[in-house]
């Protein structure tokens, strides 16, 4: 028997506007589910279910009333625990914040609401969004649904999560390293990290390395998409600006890609990486599906190698200094954050400009070295989903940072690009661990990839794939 749930958020939407379902519907259907897989999965922070509920009664109000209404009304959501939400505990993973309330939202928060949506609450994420993974102090750790020995990755592992389980038709989330396409990989979702520049990061976060940008996390490319369109857009004094599409990203996924020239490559850039022999399977299987689409898929020399890494590194750790910790509460910090920002307070103004015009250089080389392909094809991570409390088990932040470098050696390269990339969830691994594909595009060019994406989908679909909570 079909379920809400059941449903993807794009006929949910199209629910709501018949009157076939409600707003107030959707709200209960997830606050029950919620209430009863939740404490499994650990993909939420914090629950706004009653204020929920009154934004879901005005939302079926105004579909009574006939009045115009914004694409995706009255859809549940939930707002990743970085993002500052005016009037809900925001506390970035972190104990140093975990009385933290906002006077104001995040752009893209306020965007998200004028398209419709209704968060349910904030999604799980790990400190200041640093690790790959999802397990902090201020909550239960964020597991994959598939398997709740293993992680659901980070740092939208969240949002990762609840989206996987069935309790949120799709999520928001961001993306610094791999932060929305790890935990799609990990959880067998389509998740988006957008191009440089798409979506505003406003008005308070400041971030000029230019790596780190929201994005979607859903069971379909539409859905996806979607919600893509009710985030993207530049606001009035943001350092970056994408040009808008020429169409909408939605519309993309109803045409058809044309034959694309792909460039393949999975030799990782980080030394001890290793590829795990499901993750080769996966990598296969998607050359072979991408190949009998039609299109011409060749094997690549990777563009980028290992000299990458501690640039990287400095970046990351001047990052994770610059966030407003209150002198008396640094003893609260996990080691890794620690660990990271005392690096980023060593970092010397000049080999910080060295780090970014390295960055800024080895993208343009590797940006024109692959000019010739419409879509790059590697894995998005090097292993199956990891158990819980693998990466920081040495008890060592150096050796923690390492671990999760060679876990994850491809996706942080194109955050440093600005390209566009997505994980694509086609492949289940033997004991059923969702193992997923990252495909790249041309800088700017979303589109093309969500048109790809989307023809994947329908050659080889993976909606009706669920964990057996489902």
């Amino acid at each position: 028997m079909t379920q809400l749930h059941d449903l993807t958020a794009l006929e949910q939407a199209a629910a709501v506007r018949s009157g076939e379902t409600s707003s107030a519907d959707l709200v209960d259907h997830y606050a029950t589910r919620i209430a009863e897989h939740d404490g499994q999965i650990g993909a939420f922070v914090t629950l706004t279910v009653d204020q929920a509920r009154q934004q879901a009664a005005e939302a079926d109000r105004a579909v009574a009333a006939g009045e115009d209404l914004p694409p995706l009304h009255g859809l549940p959501i939930a707002i990743k625990d970085l993002n500052l939400t005016e009037g809900v505990p925001t506390k970035l993973g972190s104990k140093a914040f975990e009385d933290f309330v906002p006077p104001f939202s995040d752009f893209v928060v306020d965007k998200l609401r004028a398209a419709g949506t209704i968060s349910l609450g904030k999604t799980n994420t790990p400190e200041f969004g640093l690790p790959c993974y999802s397990e902090t102090d201020v909550a239960a750790p964020a597991r994959t649904p598939w398997d709740l020995t293993r992680s659901a990755g980070g740092s939208s592992g969240g949002a990762g999560a609840a989206v996987a389980a069935g309790l949120l038709p799709f999520a928001q989330g961001s993306d610094g390293g791999g932060s929305v396409r790890i935990p799609a990989s990990v959880c067998g979702l389509f998740g988006i990290k957008v191009s440089r520049g798409r979506i505003s990061r406003g008005p308070l976060q400041g971030d000029i390395t230019g790596l780190s940008w929201d994005g979607p996390l859903a069971r379909t490319v539409r859905d996806a998409a979607a919600l893509l369109d009710a985030m993207a857009g530049p606001m009035t004094g943001d350092p970056h600006w994408a040009p808008p599409p020429s169409q909408s990203f939605l519309s993309y996924a109803d045409r058809a890609p044309g034959q694309l020239r792909i460039g393949r490559t999975r030799e990782p850039v980080i030394p001890g990486a290793e590829i795990h022999p499901h993750v080769v399977e996966a990598y296969d299987a998607a050359t072979e599906l991408l190949t009998s689409l039609g299109h011409v898929v060749e094997d690549i020399e990777p563009p980028y190698d290992a000299s990458l890494l501690p640039a990287f590194l400095v970046l990351w750790s001047v990052s994770a200094s610059g966030v407003p910790v209150p002198p008396d509460r640094e003893d609260q910090l996990l080691p890794l954050t620690r660990w990271l920002r005392e690096k980023g307070r060593g970092t010397s103004a000049n080999e910080f400009m060295s780090a970014m015009s390295q960055l800024q250089a080895a993208s343009r080389n590797g940006i024109s070295a692959t000019a010739q392909y419409d879509v790059l094809l590697t894995p998005t991570v090097a292993q199956p989903p990891a158990p819980l409390g693998w990466f920081r088990e040495t008890g060592d932040p150096a050796a923690e940072f390492d671990r999760m470098t060679r876990w994850t050696p491809f996706t942080a390269i194109f955050n440093m690009t600005g390209q566009p990339a997505v994980n694509v969830p086609l492949h289940w691994s033997p004991d059923g661990l969702p193992i997923g594909v990252m495909l790249v595009g041309r800088p700017t060019d979303e589109g093309t990839l969500i048109s790809l994406s989307a023809q994947l989908e329908e050659a080889r679909p993976w909606r009706q794939r669920h964990p057996a909570m489902w």
